[in-house]
């Protein structure tokens, strides 16, 4: 079995004529990816981070690979005027949201008898807070216009059991929870909110917050006996994004080559 991941997929302007809105989309994960793989589909793009320095260089990238320089805006999802703030220079810049992609998240390995509150509080304000502020501030915009997609990351670690994640997966498990139920708020206006749900995706930053050997131990139980790339993470959000997810709501998608 063969543990390349598979070539790039040409655009086939799956959101020609959309505008979105990534937020955590510096670096080279899948907030990143998920800007590239929307602008290369057609998308008008803007994107954000809290690294200021980060967020430039991701600018940047995105304008020399699709020709389209995004529009950014530092923003810190823990900051509720920040949110605010994100919510309408995207409104002005892009003129309208059509899709907002919440990739903030907040990881890290801690085993529950070494955590301190605030180390769980982080996460959790991070990761399931500022999914709710993000989308609290744009959702409004999208139920006066009758029409949107918001696409959340949530993570397999809300299905699996895994040791020094309790605060990482239940905040996960509280983004599907607030998928689903925000979704049947929306859904009378036609607006669609979705999440998609990873197992692993490999970049350069994961390391960082990862135990030795942690990594490599996970990647063996993937079917594909490698870690996605997260472009093909990003490939999912997009289709979610997308016309052809019209009757999809509510859903929780694993981007996963291992059973929960």
């Amino acid at each position: 079995m063969s543990k390349t991941a598979p070539p790039l997929p040409t655009g086939k302007n799956l959101l020609a004529g959309k505008t979105v809105l990534v937020t955590a989309a510096a670096g080279t994960g899948i907030g990143y990816w998920a800007a590239r793989r929307c602008a290369e589909e057609g998308a008008t793009v803007m994107i954000s981070d809290l690294h200021e320095r980060r967020l430039d260089e991701a600018a940047e990238k995105l304008e020399k690979l699709t020709g389209q320089r995004p529009a950014t805006a530092l923003c810190n999802v823990t900051d509720e005027a920040q949110v605010q703030a994100l919510a309408q220079a995207a409104i002005r810049r892009l003129g309208a949201v059509d899709v907002l992609i919440n990739n903030a998240g907040l990881g890290g390995y801690a085993p529950l008898v070494e955590m301190s509150d605030e180390a769980w509080s982080k996460v959790l304000d991070v990761t399931l807070t500022g999914t709710m502020r993000v989308t609290r501030a744009v959702l409004p915009h999208m139920l006066e216009r009758g029409q949107g997609a918001i696409v959340n990351n949530a993570s397999v670690l809300a299905w699996r059991a895994q040791e020094g994640q309790s605060h990482y997966a239940a905040a996960k498990a509280g983004v599907m929870a607030f998928t689903r139920c925000v979704a049947m708020e929306a859904a009378a206006s036609g607006v669609r909110i979705n999440a998609v749900s990873p197992s692993i995706a490999m970049h350069e930053f994961l390391s960082k917050v990862t135990p030795a050997g942690l990594l490599e131990e996970l990647t063996s139980r993937e079917a594909f006996g490698r870690a996605a790339e997260p472009f093909e993470v990003a490939n999912v959000m997009v289709f979610l994004a997308s016309d052809y997810a019209s009757y999809m709501t509510g859903e929780v998608v694993a981007v996963s080559s291992q059973h929960p």
